[in-house]
């Protein structure tokens, strides 16, 4: 159940920083006591980006951009395409929806929403690295995963080694 309305200005901002990948956000549905759906503001300065391009199996997200504009590559082919202010991007579960985001030169200010649905696999297919997540869903409170792993896309063993 909700506590009520939370408003942005009075949460603090949890920076992430990994060279060229440095943004800010704010976790929103978290603070308001949401369960099964996640929000967040992110800011992005000029030229930074956001994750890893990725894409989720068990998860669908989307995106709406509040101000200024980037680039965002989606799709298996990593197709080029503009962000302005009120663009809004659906990106149901699958290798269709792999995305990365670049700010352009005014920064990026955008909220992205998503199912919390575990466990997850998260898809990064430009380091062939699988994301697995239980317990608590990507985005979701990491003391609460029971397993949290990084795993080359190609790992495997013989079922009965």
């Amino acid at each position: 159940m909700s506590d009520g309305p939370v408003n942005a200005d009075d949460l603090e901002w949890t920076s992430y920083e990994h060279g060229q990948r440095a943004f800010k956000r704010k976790q929103l549905g978290a603070a308001a006591g949401g369960e099964e759906l996640g929000t967040s503001l992110y800011a992005v300065e000029s030229g930074n980006r956001m994750w890893l391009r990725h894409y989720h199996e068990g998860n669908e997200e989307a995106l709406f951009v509040l101000d200024g504009g980037g680039t965002l590559w989606l799709g298996p082919d990593s197709t080029e395409h503009a962000l302005e202010s009120g663009d809004y991007i659906a990106l149901p579960a699958g290798e269709e929806s792999a995305h990365e985001i670049e700010a352009g030169d005014d920064g990026l200010r955008l909220l992205v929403v998503s199912t919390m649905e575990e466990p997850d696999i998260t898809v990064y297919p430009d380091k062939e690295m699988v994301g697995l997540y239980a317990g608590a869903a990507p985005g979701g409170d990491s003391d609460e995963r029971t397993l949290s792993t990084y795993l080359d896309r190609d790992a495997e063993m013989e079922y009965w080694e």
